[in-house]
């Protein structure tokens, strides 16, 4: 079997640096507390829906007391409410790897580090390549220091964190009788600093070549970079080798600078005036502030910087933009001086308190329109739907993570089989959704799996089983999350009351707050917890704890994630939430085009040799993933899930058609995994090109996340709708533009239940109904029965049909990836030992689900038949629990658990039937309408896994016809 996604697998730095055995002890005598007990849940409401307070699984894990005290490297300065997490400083609060200090900070121009005599700095501009032009290849421009500033005899036994604010950090130094308090951030070359108890001090790693010095002024290169220091009036600083001090007049302050590279010493001595108008201005505060537009379809964003004068009048100061910052600056001219960074260029603005970006938002759709699927594709199209119907999810795994990807492509099913009038597969995804989304939102006493839990210490909500870190690590919630939030905005537009507060909607916008949480005044959760403000993208890991600071591989998931806040909050009518995803989505997919995907060829260092990156590092980027060497995943990661809110792929096809054509040559030749997913990549810049792939290799097995159906209708519709056209937007957030040889159309979605009119902003006009998605052009519409505040009928009769035809099969056999289905092909799987007693509670149990069932109940019990092997083991005993949800729509309607299976200590085969017995049951069968059925196996008993058979083995029976 070949690797699955994802994600990050933490590392201790770049891949070549993975987590060795020796790092792994390190980590456990440095304190980490890895796991927590497992107790029934206790749910607190949330309209219908519920979550947990009592933990049920791991929780975040760090240094001495931090599970249980993640501000134990906090001052009581610190801001109250969540603390942040997924920063590009976390390691500075979240200690895991260094006990005591941080790991590097890249801030950007300057990266940082932490010790017990101060803060280290890094103007390191020369990249560090390696790999090759066609493999596994990584860039970096990792901290190599050139001075530490601290206090003269500061030998602090830690480094905490007395404040934070939008982008910027102060970390805080005491040994008792010294202290230092410096604030550091994005996009500044200064480094403020408050001291005490000893004079400031700056030692160069080498002996420093002071080119001014000059009262409370002075001037130095270390390693080539050019270095201000600026001391309080009346203060001077003393050179004694490569020791750099100053008494600072006795008044406690000052501020260190990297200047931008200049060509001559009157530049140099010119930029260190100027910077010096602004020295004693210290940034102590940093705030985003943003408004989206729809008629003139803009985001505009606000960079605001609060200064306190610790001398003088000025109250502005110096700051430097990144590439995607710059490249949509208003209002403002950066000046000519420029720094390298590990993002390209960062332009320099001086004496300003803010700047403002205004970038085009392009526009979302939930789905493609079907314009090209008519005849015989139509045909296709439907057979791809018929084929997905009996098993809409086809979920590979029963954490978050999986669940979402299965959720994701249910979603996607639902949306086509609309847009084609398939009404039973739209029937069966929508069902497969709510039952697993009202599941996942409803916490119970005893309940310890899929199930969220809220941590009142940390400010966040985690759902289990958890997966890939989301737990110790607070990894990739907006991974996991986006696909729960973007498959309920889907059911939401057709089950528009399970959307409401009332109800689950509630869940949902908590599972949006603990990602990105958009309102301020929430103070339960981190103010946009994933998402870096000022570097424009998400970060991955919760704790950063690694040498190239924080990562993120998949920022398609994170783009995922936005988009299905534009989608939910369309759906239900929250503007808030829509509004934060269109900004979270125009400024990401303006990072990703500069920093995954260096579109305009400017950033990455020439001699990486790659047109594309797999993971984005703090101090620079890999052409790599944590889980696969292979191009096709490298590539991938930052393609999937494919979605009508994945259109930013296609803004530059020139560059689709450069990225797609580097990953056939590292490949050696076309895709063989994941074609499906490159395939509709390739179609964002080639749609005639993928089509032919598709039509070529009808044999392709689909990546994990994927459907035939979704995959077809895809790149078939591209190829009649063309390349996604930017020069022309709508005002309206569901609407997009494409343009084939010169000949545009127009696509707007109406989530809403009365008609509208959107107007793009070439003047063209469109028309779109209640509940419709609307073309220009001559496309008939096939079906397309969405939104409209109103829940579809799942049979069109007007009459009621008290024999609703048949809807897949009583005979289920157990399938890989949870499913239970038709008969496959024979594999296994592994039923965890049971370490204890749990006669009667399922118990890390192997969950098998099929959704969408429409039989008549014929009366009697099912039969079924379990193959088990424990092979020599003595002592296990599996247990089978059976239950029926007749209607789909959440609730478990009968559930049978019947006796555990003591199995023999002989290799071999045995038969667990239902003639062991029912053990306990509740409620009643009946027939089965668009319903669901699910089968938990697990250990009762037993210190020994047991083999579970599937595919052509274990089966049960159902008692319907």
């Amino acid at each position: 079997m070949r690797p699955i996604p994802h994600h990050p697998r933490r590392a201790t730095g770049p891949v070549s640096r993975v987590l060795a055995a020796g790092a792994t002890l390190a980590l456990l005598v440095g304190g980490l507390t890895l796991a927590a007990p497992t107790r029934p849940a206790d749910a607190a409401p949330a309209g219908a829906g519920s979550y947990t307070t009592t933990p049920v699984g791991a929780l975040p894990a760090g240094c001495g007391q931090q599970s249980t005290n993640p501000r134990q490297y906090a001052t009581a300065n610190a801001p109250a409410g969540a603390v942040p997490t997924n920063d590009w400083w976390s390691s500075l609060l979240w200690k895991r790897t260094d006990c005591a200090f941080s790991e590097p900070l890249h801030a950007h121009p300057l990266s940082y580090d932490t010790f017990a005599n101060g803060l280290g700095f890094s103007g390191n501009s020369t990249p560090s390549i390696s790999g090759t032009a066609t493999g596994v290849g990584e860039y970096h421009y990792p901290y190599v220091e050139d001075i530490r500033v601290g206090v003269n005899g500061l030998a602090a036994p830690n480094v905490k964190v007395d404040g934070w604010t939008d982008w910027t950090v102060s970390p805080y130094w005491s040994d008792g009788a010294r202290s230092l308090r410096a604030t550091i951030g994005h996009g500044l070359p200064f480094a403020y600093f408050q001291s005490s108890g000893g004079d400031a001090v700056i030692n160069a790693s080498g002996t420093p070549t002071v080119w001014s010095n000059s009262g409370a002024t002075i001037g130095f290169t270390v390693a080539g970079h050019d270095y201000v220091g600026y001391a309080p009036s009346g203060a001077t600083w003393t050179v004694a080798g490569a020791r750099i001090s100053s008494t600072l007049a006795g008044r406690g302050y000052f501020s260190v600078a990297l200047l931008p590279p200049t060509a001559n010493g009157t530049d140099r001595a010119a930029l260190a005036t100027s910077y010096g108008r602004y020295a004693h201005a210290h940034v102590t505060g940093t705030r985003v502030s943003y408004s989206y537009n729809p008629s003139t379809s803009t985001v505009s964003t606000t960079y605001a910087f609060t200064t306190t004068a610790r001398e003088g009048t000025a109250t502005q100061t110096v700051v430097s933009l990144y590439p995607h910052q710059w490249k949509a600056l208003t209002g403002a001219t950066p000046l000519t001086q420029t720094y390298p960074s590990a993002r390209g260029r960062m332009r320099v603005l001086t004496g300003i308190s803010q700047f403002t970006t205004s970038m085009r938002y392009q526009g979302v759709l939930p789905e493609l329109p079907p314009v090209g699927a008519t005849g015989a594709d139509l045909t296709t199209l439907r057979n791809h739907l018929a084929a997905a119907r009996g098993n809409p999810m086809d979920q590979r795994g029963n954490d978050t993570y999986w669940t979402g990807k299965g959720l994701g492509r249910a979603a996607r099913l639902a949306e086509i089989a609309d847009l084609v009038g398939d009404v039973d597969t739209r029937t069966s995804a929508l069902n497969a959704i709510r039952s697993t989304l009202t599941d996942w939102f409803t916490a119970s006493a005893g309940k310890t799996s899929r199930v969220f839990y809220y941590d009142a210490n940390w400010g966040t909500l985690i759902g289990y089983p958890a997966s890939y870190g989301s737990d110790q690590e607070l990894n990739d919630h907006h991974f996991h999350y986006g696909y729960f939030i973007a498959a309920a905005a889907t059911l939401a537009k057709f089950d528009p009351s399970w959307a409401t507060a009332s109800q689950y909607g509630t869940m949902v916008d908590l599972l949006i707050r603990d990602a990105d949480n958009y309102d301020r005044t929430d103070t339960r959760f981190p103010y946009l917890r994933d998402f870096d403000i000022y570097a424009g993208h998400d970060w991955a890991s919760g704790h950063g704890s690694f040498g190239s600071g924080n990562n993120q591989e998949s920022s398609s998931e994170g783009m995922n994630f936005a988009n299905a806040l534009i989608q939910w909050g369309q759906a239900t009518g929250n503007t808030a939430v829509r509004d934060a995803g269109v900004f979270l989505y125009t400024t990401q997919a303006a990072a990703i085009q500069e920093y995954w995907f260096d579109a305009s060829d400017q950033n990455f260092p020439t001699a990486f040799g790659h047109s594309t990156v797999g993971m984005v590092w703090g101090d620079g980027g890999a052409y790599a993933t944590w889980f696969s060497g292979e191009p096709e995943m490298i590539h991938g990661i930052n393609l999937l899930p494919v979605t009508g809110g994945h259109l930013y792929l296609g803004q530059n096809p020139a560059y689709v058609r450069t990225n797609y054509a580097e990953l056939v040559r590292n490949n050696g030749g076309p895709p063989t995994v994941w074609q499906d997913i490159l395939w509709q990549f390739q179609a964002l810049g080639d749609a005639d090109a993928a089509l032919a792939n598709l039509r070529a290799n009808p044999g392709y097995t689909p990546e994990e996340g994927e459907s035939r159906a979704h995959t077809f209708h895809w790149i078939r519709n591209l190829a009649a709708l063309g390349t996604v056209d930017t020069s022309v937007t709508a005002n309206h957030p569901l609407a997009a533009v494409f343009n084939r040889n010169g000949a545009r159309t127009y696509v707007a979605a109406n989530l809403t239940g009365a008609q509208i009119t959107v107007t793009f902003s070439n003047g063209t006009t469109l028309t779109v109904p209640a509940g419709k998605t609307a073309t220009t052009g001559a496309y008939t519409w096939v079906g397309g029965s969405a939104g409209g505040g109103t829940n579809p009928d799942p049979d069109p009769d007007p009459d009621p049909d008290p024999d609703p035809d048949p809807v897949g099969s009583p005979t289920q056999y157990l399938l890989p990836g949870g499913r239970l289905g038709a008969v496959g092909t024979a594999a296994t799987t592994t039923v965890a030992a049971a370490g204890g007693n749990h006669d009667g509670t399922p118990t890390n149990a192997a969950v098998f689900t099929t959704t969408g069932l429409t039989l008549g109940y014929q009366g009697g019990q099912p039969t079924f038949d379990l193959f088990l092997d424990a092979g020599s083991a003595v002592g296990n005993g599996v247990q089978v629990r059976l239950s029926y949800d007749l209607t789909g729509n959440g609730s478990w309607d009968r559930v049978e658990t019947y006796r555990y299976f003591a199995t023999d200590p002989v290799t071999g085969y045995e038969h667990y039937t239902q003639t062991a017995g029912l053990q306990s049951s509740t409620g009643a069968l009946g027939n089965l309408v668009g319903g669901t059925v699910r089968a938990e196996v697990w250990s009762a008993i037993g210190n020994n896994p047991t083999t579970l058979g599937l595919g052509n083995t274990s089966v049960i029976r159902l008692p319907y016809a």
